[in-house]
């Protein structure tokens, strides 16, 4: 009676070992399906391609050494295909969203299966989306949040200077001087360090423009101190004849006449245009020379600015002045 229970004891062992063999080359087989599903799929259908891929990689495991091939190039392909499908998002301009989500899962995906290469490109691909979804925010109006997803972009590629300069733009419809300041410099460090020389001018020019505006604010509200801030800052940025107009005015209302004068001859050195186009700069200068005592040619300079909008103005100051 022993002997029989060894026996069946034996050919069960037997027979559980023919079926644990019989199960492990069926699963092996499993995964050369998914395996040869993937490769099939990666032209045309690359969702299903992945999917068939991370099958091989999961049913591997499973399977162990014997697998271990298989495995091996399913993880090699992976990353690039995941980096495909955001690229492709990307491409066909898909929201910003879409393209921020596929991106992600592609860095994931680069960083689980260890491939830096697929990783840094799908991180610009990240970029471009954050960069996508900001724009969107900024036509919405929707500054705070334009901002907070430039921040983000910005901790991927401090360096990626479209950003930098679309956040000092926002800062001009925020009216924050101090920050558009700080945002602009910034901006223009990282392009003169590559000498681009079209984005230092276009910059620039903005600087200059928007902090001659402020100034030219603050002069029309009286509040020449604050408008010599604004104009300083101005000046950072270049030569400007408008700039110098502002400044001769200022400084001719706060009876800084030699200031005045001087900044009222480089607007006239820099105009190029007809008598007209010169009559504001004569103008201040004349204030200027009426200031410093100077009558007859504070008289000349008047003449000179008897145009346009100073025509009125002109007349009547050298009605008092008894200009010939």
């Amino acid at each position: 009676m022993k002997n029989k229970v060894t026996g069946m004891i034996a050919g069960f062992l037997a027979l559980s070992a023919v079926i644990g063999t019989n199960l492990n080359s069926q699963t092996r087989n499993d995964v050369i399906t998914f395996y040869n599903e993937g490769a099939k799929a990666m032209q045309t259908d690359v969702p299903a391609a992945i999917k068939a891929f991370e099958n091989v990689v999961s049913t591997s495991d499973k399977v162990g050494e014997e697998a271990a091939d298989l495995k091996q190039k399913a993880v090699q392909v992976l990353p690039g295909l995941y980096y495909k499908l955001a690229a492709a998002a990307l491409n066909e301009k898909k929201p910003a969203a879409e393209i921020i989500s596929a991106s992600k899962t592609a860095i994931a995906a680069s960083e689980k299966y260890g491939n830096a290469s697929n990783k840094e490109k799908a991180q610009k691909v990240l970029v471009q989306g954050y960069n996508n979804l900001a724009v969107d925010y900024f036509s919405g109006n929707n500054f705070e949040k334009a901002l907070l997803t430039i921040d983000s972009l910005l901790l991927i590629n401090p360096d990626y200077v479209n950003a930098i300069y679309n956040k000092a733009l926002i800062y001009i419809k925020q009216d924050n001087d101090v920050a558009f300041e700080k945002t602009i410099d910034l901006y223009l460090e990282k392009v003169k360090s590559t000498n681009d020389t079209a984005k230092i001018q276009k910059a620039s020019t903005m600087a200059l423009e928007y902090f001659r505006s402020e100034g030219s604010k603050a002069n029309q509200a009286n509040k020449p101190d604050e408008a010599l801030t604004f104009l300083n800052k101005s000046a950072k940025y270049g030569d400007d004849k408008d700039l110098f107009y502002f400044f001769a005015d200022v400084f001719n209302k706060k009876a800084n006449f030699d200031s005045g004068a001087e900044y009222a001859q480089k607007g006239l050195d820099m105009e190029t245009g007809n008598a007209e186009a010169k009559a504001k700069f004569f103008y201040q200068l004349a204030v200027a020379q009426v200031g410093k005592g100077q009558t007859a040619e504070a008289c000349a300079s008047f003449k000179n600015a008897l145009y346009g909008p100073f025509a009125e103005a002109s007349k009547a100051q050298r009605t008092n002045l008894k200009c010939e």
